[in-house]
């Protein structure tokens, strides 16, 4: 490619002195022996903060980017369970870790390197779930799609077909060396509401829905400010995607999702009807309740009242084993997403199967190994120990003098006028 530009990134370097009692007391290496050097590394969970000293949109990308990422495009560590799988990186990004071995030798006061070796280490860091994303006004994802259904060829619309859904749970990946794993798994579900043209038009009938997952690798050679997004590839050439399509499974819902009558009343209240209602009054109305408006999409355009009809699916979502996920994640050059496609078809009379494509933000975790959250939690232990022995030493303390039992003789003086006596030296109140 012409005008091709790259760019590397060091966010972490942790150093380790070897201590001298470990080295040869003639401190000179023979040829043909082996020598072990025992180290410990203790990978944060952070970065520093001069690891993304650039300018951010705001507090939480920069939080984002000072997020250990995982190891990613390299084929000799990439892999699930033991097996090497494909990470779906590609060969324009990469996240590498490893352990570098330097020999050096003081030579007329200044340090020579003899050797050095790097072991490539394989890095998966705990990953929580993030809040969930906000689509609105996000090109590259469709939560709620309308579509009219026709009659046949040359004639009339039997009424509007509404397709919804919202972010799903992530999927979560078990810590290293976890045991007896179950699948991966989450579940989605999409709400499907049909506003018929008058009273005698009847719903679809339901077809198949098809799920897959998309998973993209952002990549850039200049720090991004913000999350990477495709509208803004055509205009930075800076920047670059690479997608990779998954499918997941193909669900018959003919026989699974029944179309159920609502009556007008039924209808979730408007965003208008919210601000006209007061607050107390709607905090304790059935209507305006989450879980009323959860179960029933907001009514079409072309909706003139009326009864209309709706159904539900659930949609079960097992990670593949086949490919290696890493977990979500966004640094200064390097992202990786992921989205959930569930392509739904539906069946009219000379037209075919109509489909409704719905695309969400799909979120993957990671987990931390049982190893490294005991080591955590000890250390968050010791953590307390120390924050509440310095609280103690630093906490205030009352400097009066102690109380004493005064001899009869003292009492009247240092009752009297409010004066302090001492022995010697009188002070008047």
């Amino acid at each position: 490619m012409s005008g091709r530009t790259e760019a590397s990134h060091k966010f972490l370097t942790l150093k380790m002195p070897l201590n001298p009692a470990d080295l040869p007391s003639s401190r000179v290496l023979r040829a043909g022996r082996t020598y072990t050097f025992p180290f410990v590394f203790t990978i944060p969970a952070q970065l520093l903060p001069k690891s993304c000293a650039h300018a951010v949109a705001s507090d939480y990308v920069r939080e984002t980017h000072l997020m250990l990422p995982p190891s990613l495009g390299d084929a000799e560590l990439s892999g699930f369970g033991g097996i090497l799988l494909d990470d779906m990186a590609p060969e324009m990004a990469k996240v590498t870790y490893g352990v570098k071995a330097r020999i050096m030798q003081l030579h007329e006061d200044k340090l020579v390197l003899l050797a050095q070796k790097t072991r490539k280490v394989r890095v998966k860091p705990a990953f929580e779930e993030q809040p969930p994303l906000n689509t609105d006004g996000n090109r590259e994802y469709r939560p709620r799609l309308e579509r009219n259904i026709k009659k046949g060829l040359f004639k009339g619309k039997t009424g509007t077909l509404i397709a919804q859904a919202s972010q799903p749970k992530p999927l979560v990946i078990p810590g290293a060396r976890t045991l007896d794993a179950g699948p991966i798994a989450t579940r989605a579900k999409v709400l499907l509401r049909f506003d018929p043209t008058d009273e005698n038009s009847s719903p679809p009938r339901l077809g198949s829905l098809k799920t897959s997952i998309k998973a993209s690798t952002f990549y850039a050679s200049s720090a991004r400010n913000n999350f990477p997004s495709r509208e803004n590839l055509s205009y930075d050439h800076t920047q670059g995607a690479y997608t990779d399509t998954i499918s997941l499974s193909t669900m018959c819902i003919g026989t699974t999702a029944q179309w159920v009558k609502q009556l007008p009343s039924a209808n979730p209240p408007n965003e208008e009807d919210l601000e006209r209602r007061d607050s107390g009054i709607s905090d304790c109305s059935s209507v305006s309740s989450p879980s009323y408006k959860s179960n029933i999409p907001a009514h079409s355009a072309n909706y003139k009242g009326g009864s209309f009809y709706t159904a539900s699916i659930i949609v079960p979502i097992t990670m593949p084993l086949n490919k290696n996920f890493l977990p979500t994640f966004h640094s200064c050059l390097i992202s990786r997403v992921y989205a959930l496609s569930m392509n739904l078809s539906v069946h009219a009379p000379g037209l075919g199967d109509p489909t409704l494509n719905l695309k969400l933000p799909l979120q993957v975790c990671a987990e931390g190994s049982a190893t490294g959250i005991e080591t955590a939690r000890v250390r968050s232990e010791e953590a307390a120990g120390i924050l509440a022995e310095a609280d103690r030493i630093l906490s205030p303390r009352s400097v009066a003098p102690p109380t004493v039992d005064l001899p009869p003789e003292y009492v009247a003086l240092s009752s009297g006028g409010g004066g302090i006596y001492h022995p010697g030296v009188t002070v008047a109140g």
